[in-house]
């Protein structure tokens, strides 16, 4: 049998130290945090999540809330309202287009604007994607946040365009706020991740 060379012994120390460094560090990372990959930084952390979450209220669905919500917690609430109200036949009706307040479920959130020029909706505006409601064959479609102003955010003079009081949550089957409640909404969502998905119960 021939005797190990002490170039051969050196290399094998070498590689059990290196061996026990790298299960001290595995051991000795902070509680709850990956050790950092050798000749690496530790993982990033996972991105915030930004929803909106829409909570309808049957008992008056001019009295409903819009709340934005970050990594499961709620940052901010504002009222609103979705539909014709509890005194219409179809206000609470999600099959009832352009009468019935939005259907539940999952909805993709499209970018904010702060011009809109539709035909009817102006000003802040947040468009939502299309929903086919409970009975799977009506789908709800021309789906936004907004409120009643002018293109530039301001009061104007007609109906639509002019924010008159609890009565103006009323709405065609869209998320309704106030003027001054959907600008801070779009200030509070300008602080984080832009958010991809509106849910409704």
């Amino acid at each position: 049998m021939s005797a190990t060379s002490p170039l051969r012994v050196r290399a094998a120390a070498i590689g059990l130290s290196a061996m026990a460094l790298m299960t001290v560090a595995a051991v000795t990372a902070p509680s709850g945090q990956a050790a950092a990959p050798a000749g690496g930084r530790p993982a990033a952390a996972g991105a915030v999540v930004t929803t909106l979450k829409f909570v309808r209220n049957s008992a008056d669905p001019q009295n409903s809330r819009l709340l934005v919500v970050r990594d499961n917690k709620t940052q901010a609430v504002f009222r609103a309202g979705s539909g014709l109200g509890r005194d219409h036949a179809k206000g609470r009706d999600e099959c009832a287009s352009a009468k019935g307040w939005l259907p539940a479920g999952t909805y993709t959130v499209g970018a904010r604007q702060t011009r809109y020029n539709g035909n009817l909706i102006k000003g802040y505006a947040i468009p939502l994607s299309n929903k086919t409601c409970k009975n799977g064959r009506t789908t709800r479609t021309e789906l936004f946040i907004h409120s009643e102003m002018t293109r530039a955010g301001g009061q104007g003079s007609t109906e639509s365009r002019r924010w008159d009081g609890v009565g103006d949550y009323k709405s065609a089957g869209c998320i309704k706020l106030a003027p001054e409640d959907i600008k801070k909404l779009f200030r509070n969502l300008g602080r984080g991740a832009a958010p991809k998905r509106l849910v409704v119960v």
